[in-house]
């Protein structure tokens, strides 16, 4: 039938491999011994590939569509939306009289029933504030530099700009402002210079953005390097770190979250060199980190169990028996575990009896991943060895006051670097690296302290403009 393709697979049976001549039966059974053994690896890749969720495996949650996600099983309120009848009114708090630009008294002249006029004052007036923008306008400030020639010797002398006026036309509170835009609210170049032009009324373009987001970085460069030298000498540090792209580059992005502030840092590799460039030799501190191999050149590690029951999520989720049964009483004894962390994190239980309440389930994991060694699968039996193994840094944090048994604080401080990498699709040159991973340094860092982001930039812009010392970020200083 013309316009119809006919396709049939033919089958190679050992009678049609007997006609053939000698030298054709060899290639023909070598080129399906191949075929057979592609066959199965694809289905073994296959089989691996399909059954990974962010649930049972290290993808993050963004990888996988809301839509797709499994539901929890929860029967439907019949309630209405938002707050319902009898529920605590919330409003926002009045600040005091003395504290509002404008006050405007309001006096009845007549009563509202009879007419008659009314005089007075009422000493506890009805409070009402309405809080609205000022009109926003950015300040223009020019500076006339007059040049006078010498009457003795005919020099033409021109006056110096005051310290701290920059040469170029944005003032230091301009840039911090542009800084915070991009890097804190991702906005991209071009959106950054038209809210400028639209809400400010300010002429800008992408490319003065790129001119301001240098200028910013060189004025953050000593605050960063001062927190990055300090990471040698803490007791502990969650570290995590996230592909991203550099120049259409691979690149990553890795983050150290200490207890009073934190350091990113964008570099090419994923390697232990990165490691060994910010904790150097001197480091002896505790790193709480996922079971990445490059961690192991650390001497004390907390492995986040987080990760370990999505590993042990992915034991439930093949189809060996052996492999489901030992990964649910796996995954019972770290929701045992997290139940008796939040037991002491709440205050409900002392330290010791919390290492006390660990010690049954330190020998029922250990116990399991010695049976897992032995269950037949490859999989399994590689993660149950590697954890046997290495079983003393599952329980760091028993022993180190502080150490928490997950790697939360390191992908809670990664969050934002992951959606602004989303948007953004990483970053065109190591300059637009270096802006990343000081503005997200600064960033976090004020956040764990509660300071003002937007006034310590301001602050280091000004001091960099004035050649004056840096503000620092480190705590208590």
């Amino acid at each position: 039938m013309r316009g119809t393709t006919v396709r049939m697979k033919a089958a190679v049976t050992e009678e049609i491999i007997a006609r053939q001549p000698p030298e054709a039966q060899a290639i023909i059974r070598a080129l399906l011994a191949e075929n057979a053994e592609l066959k199965r690896r694809i289905e073994e890749l296959e089989r691996q590939v399909k059954g990974k969720t962010p649930q049972n495996s290290s993808l993050p949650p963004s990888s996988q569509h809301p839509h797709a996600r499994p539901q929890p099983p929860r029967r439907k309120s019949k309630k209405k939306r938002g707050g319902q009848p009898g529920h605590e009114k919330h409003t926002r708090p009045l600040i005091p009289t003395n504290e509002c630009d404008d006050v405007q008294p309001l006096i009845p002249t007549e009563c509202r029933r009879c007419g008659a006029k009314l005089s007075g004052s009422d000493p506890e007036p009805l409070r009402h504030q309405v809080w609205e923008l000022p009109e926003i306008k950015a300040q223009v400030t020019e500076y006339q530099r007059h040049r006078l020639v010498c009457p003795c010797c005919g020099e033409t002398t021109c006056a110096e700009l005051p310290a701290g006026v920059p040469q170029g036309q944005s003032g230091p509170r301009l840039m911090a402002f542009v800084a915070l835009l991009m890097a804190y609210y991702r906005q991209s170049k071009r959106r950054t210079a038209n809210f400028l032009g639209t809400l400010l009324g300010q002429p800008c373009c992408p490319a003065l953005t790129v001119k301001i987001q240098n200028q910013v970085t060189s004025a953050l460069q000593p605050s960063y390097e001062e927190l990055a030298a300090e990471l040698p000498t803490q007791e502990h540090l969650n570290i995590d770190e996230t592909a991203t792209k550099e120049a259409n580059g691979k690149a990553w992005l890795w983050t150290f979250v200490a207890q009073m502030f934190t350091v990113f840092a964008v570099r090419a590799t994923r390697e232990a060199t990165a490691l060994g460039v910010f904790l150097g030799e001197k480091f002896r501190g505790v790193v709480t980190c996922d079971r990445a191999k490059m961690y192991w050149r650390v001497e004390r590690l907390q492995w986040c169990w987080a990760h370990l029951k999505r590993d042990f999520q992915a034991m439930i989720d093949t189809r060996n028996p052996r492999s489901k049964w030992l990964g649910e009483r796996l995954r019972a004894a770290t929701c045992e575990l997290f139940e008796h962390w939040a037991e002491y994190r709440a205050g409900r239980i002392s330290r010791f009896a919390l290492v006390r309440r660990m010690g049954p389930v330190r020998r029922k994991v250990e116990r399991l991943l010695l049976r897992g060694m032995q269950s037949g699968n490859k999989g399994v039996q590689g993660t149950c060895r590697e954890l046997y193994e290495h079983r003393e840094w599952l329980w760091t944090f028993l022993h180190h006051e502080g150490v928490e048994p997950t790697n939360n604080a390191g992908e809670r401080s990664l969050r934002h670097a992951v959606i602004w990498r989303k948007l953004s699709f990483g970053t065109q040159s190591a300059a637009g690296s270096r802006f990343v991973e000081t503005m997200l340094t600064v960033i976090e860092t004020c956040r764990q302290q509660r300071r003002n982001a937007f006034a310590f930039v301001t602050a280091a812009v000004e001091s960099h403009l004035a050649h004056q010392p840096a503000p620092s970020l480190l705590p208590n200083v």
